[in-house]
């Protein structure tokens, strides 16, 4: 969701007093509320057969698309995905107007509303020149993840006490799919260094994922704060915000460091760079190997996992020196946010 943050504070810019809805995943609320700024409410999606994002609810769909066209949308933009499922979807919401993407083999619903999904396209730049194919101007490609004292009080409840702002490196092994994931005990490896150059590290990761976690705890050698499972999304990005450096898989937790200008180093395994990956290149370095599977539709790798064991210790520990010494010498401080210690 981070991705389409540009396209919604362009679209906010041109239209200051319209009411702006996204329709979105019940979860999707928390994004609403903290991007108040661009959003004015949600209507909740209650998932389709054809749709992998959440386990879906049919006999909700009536109501739902009742809803969708009582409320009589003047333009309904379509940004799930290039439209082969999304667009019938779309048209259903009986709004004057739809417009998004659509495969260039495939059927195109408007030629004056819709524009060629382009494969290998970075997200933000995608939603962006949709935004202005429809006269919307843009307003820049960074991204945002405002913090609260809400999010820095639930950082100081997790129970752990943080470390200073700057003295400290958050350490994320996790990510959804497995095929996404570098291995633990290089992770170990990586922070085992970074200990040993006077850097605390924090480790972290969801609830569902502390068994990762424990691994990469497990095959240090250096002590490590484990906040696993310890933190909200809100507090993560506190203490994230605060950060001299972050190590993750190409995983959400990037997408956050991104938008709080926090230096990362994100290791690519299965994902896809170009649609993901950071564009802010300066402050946030990308380590991969090359691999003619990429991306990966696999859950779990079923050759051996080449693209996570031709990623060296030594050439993301490399990434993380050049970061550190470029964050001490030039590069723009991080956003602030008040972090309790």
């Amino acid at each position: 969701m981070l991705c389409a943050v540009p396209a919604l504070r362009a679209l906010r810019a041109a239209a200051p007093h319209s009411h702006i809805t996204l329709i979105g995943m019940p979860w999707a609320a928390a994004f609403v509320q903290r991007f108040g700024i661009y959003l004015d409410d949600l209507l909740a999606f209650p998932g389709f057969p054809a749709f992998p994002e959440q386990q879906a609810q049919p006999a909700l769909m009536p109501s739902f698309l009742q809803e969708a066209q009582r409320r009589e949308f003047d333009l309904v933009i379509q940004m799930h995905g290039s439209g082969n499922l999304s667009n019938p979807l779309a048209m259903l919401f009986g709004a004057k107007r739809v417009a998004g993407f659509y495969r260039m083999d495939q059927y195109c619903p408007d030629f004056e509303s819709f524009i060629p999904w382009l494969d290998g396209e970075h997200e933000v730049r995608r939603f962006v020149r949709l935004m202005a194919f429809l006269g919307v101007p843009p307003q820049g490609e960074s991204l945002e993840f405002p913090l609260s004292a809400t999010d820095e009080a639930a950082l100081c409840r997790c129970g752990t006490v943080v470390p200073a702002p700057g003295s400290y490196v958050c350490v994320h092994p996790g990510a959804r799919l497995p095929s996404r994931r570098w291995l633990p005990q290089r992770f170990a490896a990586v922070a085992d260094r970074l200990a040993e150059s006077g850097l605390q590290v924090v480790l972290t990761g969801s609830g569902d994922e502390h068994e990762i976690v424990q691994a990469v705890r497990g095959a240090m050698r250096a002590p490590a704060i484990d906040l696993c499972g310890k933190t909200s999304l809100g507090a993560v990005a506190a203490l994230l915000a605060q950060a001299r450096l972050v190590v993750c898989n190409d995983t959400g937790i990037s997408h956050i460091a991104a938008a709080l200008a926090t230096p990362s180093v994100v290791v690519c395994c299965g994902s896809d760079p170009r649609r993901w990956a950071p564009l802010d290149h300066e402050r946030h370095t990308l380590v991969g190997a090359a691999a003619d599977c990429r991306p990966c539709m696999h859950q779990v790798c079923p050759i051996g996992h080449p693209c996570a064991h031709h990623v060296s210790v030594e050439s993301v520990h490399a990434a993380t020196v050049r970061l550190l010494d470029a964050s001490q010498s030039g590069l723009p401080s991080a956003h602030a946010a008040g972090v309790c210690s």
